[in-house]
């Protein structure tokens, strides 16, 4: 159906781009306005973070702002400034390895999010319909459905490409030069290009940057996008079904000989074009039911998780009710419904039940598990159960019996002390069972 408010709103950010596309003069004094500069300030505040290399909090921000904000933004307009290093983490991955983050400072990660906040309206609405890694109001879920219908529009082979630590192998010519295509004021490309060769403290020694697009700072998704839009913009010329979220996608074709030819060919796209490295061992054609892509996978007519993050969520779940956690329970529980809320929060979209009800009941487990270690003595645990409705002769003889803790608390008489409604209410532990069905069968 025509809607004429929507084609308004369109028109309007058309104009707002050509102006900005032509009023080149203004470019980086509209970065450094002072509304845009605040709104940037509210979301790096929003978005919390660590300290970059000058170990800068959050909350010691306002307070240096105050003090040096006219020398900073003098400097940014003369061209005088220079992004400090980004601080190396690394972050280990479910398949193995590590991911490298790279950390800005707080006035640094303000200063990317006001230039994001600018470039944003310009190169947005020429995105790909089927991106979904930057744009406003899109998301990860929103890829995964799309695959998901391309599927059951008959798109039965998927390619999954595998851009081998792509944020670390962007090439910087071949990226400015795209950036140049639409952003014209030499002042703003070269702020940008400083941050891409800000370098990055390693050990306490500063290396330089000679590519790449540093994870962690907020302008790097934008930049990462704009490159690839030449990729997404060439599997549309062809006429391609695809879905990408960052530098992950998965292309879908109608034949194994058609997923072969489309491979090849992208691979020459991505590596000759774009300058990109490819994971050839990871690359591959196959059957679209058995791809995996964002976490999930497609069997059938539904959509899943993969095994791989489920053994990441099992794993979480150990790590956080392990043994040596010498915490109390409100906090355990507390950091258990953090993650536990946001792994569901993503993972909900999948419609495989069967699981949920036994991860809850392998959770609740892993609960009295600690339970029982935390009151490590005889008397103690004796007292606790007693306390809690347990005959006095069936606590002794649990609490002198020799099994270990994870034999205990798969125990009838410990589920009869800590119950599923005092683990779930009065601990405040959060179901997934709830969760799951408040989502596919909301009241």
């Amino acid at each position: 159906m025509h809607n004429p408010d929507r084609d308004s709103t369109e028109k309007t950010r058309r104009m707002d781009i050509t102006s900005a596309l032509n009023d080149t003069i203004t470019l980086k004094e509209r970065i450094l306005a002072r509304e845009n500069v605040t709104r940037a300030w509210r979301q790096v505040r929003r978005n919390h973070g660590a300290p970059g290399v000058d170990r800068m909090t959050i909350e010691e921000f306002p307070a240096y702002a105050r003090a040096h904000w006219q020398e900073i933004r003098a400097a940014l307009l003369d061209g005088r400034y220079r992004p400090s290093a980004v601080r190396r983490v690394e972050i280990p991955e479910p398949s193995g390895g590590t991911r490298k983050l790279g950390i800005p400072t707080v006035i640094d990660r303000v200063i990317q999010q006001a230039i994001a906040q600018v470039l944003t309206p310009i190169f947005d609405p020429e995105f790909s319909e089927s991106s979904f890694g930057f744009p406003p109001k899109r998301s990860a879920h929103d890829a995964v459905k799309k695959v998901r219908e391309d599927i059951s529009d008959g798109y039965s082979t998927a390619i999954e490409v595998d851009l081998e630590k792509y944020f670390d192998t962007v090439n910087h010519d071949v990226l400015m030069e795209r950036v140049a295509r639409k952003v014209r004021d030499k002042r703003a490309l070269k702020l940008i290009g400083s941050y891409l060769r800000a370098g990055v403290l390693v050990d306490g020694i500063r290396e330089q940057t000679r590519e790449g697009v540093p994870q962690g700072g907020p302008l790097s998704p934008l930049l990462a996008n704009i490159l690839l839009d030449d990729f997404d913009k060439e599997l549309e010329k062809r006429g391609h079904r695809f879905a990408r979220y960052a530098d992950d996608f998965v292309i879908l074709v109608k034949s194994p000989r058609a997923g072969e030819r489309v491979k090849a060919s992208v691979t020459r796209f991505l590596e000759k074009k774009l300058k990109l490295k490819l994971n050839s061992a990871k690359s591959k054609a196959g059957k679209a039911n058995q791809a995996q892509f964002l976490g999930f996978t497609f069997p059938g007519k539904t959509i899943r998780w993969t095994a791989d993050s489920l053994d990441e969520f099992k794993h979480r779940i150990r790590k956080l009710t392990g043994r040596s956690n010498g915490i109390s329970m409100e906090k355990r529980v507390a950091e258990l419904n953090r993650y536990i809320q946001g792994w569901m929060n993503y993972f909900v979209l999948s419609k495989y039940w069967t699981p949920i009800p036994e991860l809850d009941g392998w959770i609740r487990r892993r609960i009295r598990c600690c339970h029982w270690k935390q009151w490590r003595h005889c008397r103690t645990r004796v007292r606790e159960m007693h306390a809690r409705g347990v005959n006095r002769s069936c606590a002794w003889q649990l609490a002198l019996s020799g099994h270990g803790p994870w034999y205990y608390s798969d125990h009838s008489a410990l589920a009869q002390a800590l119950t599923n409604s005092y683990i779930h209410k009065e601990l405040g532990l959060v179901s997934l069972r709830d969760r799951w069905c408040r989502f596919h069968y909301p009241s």
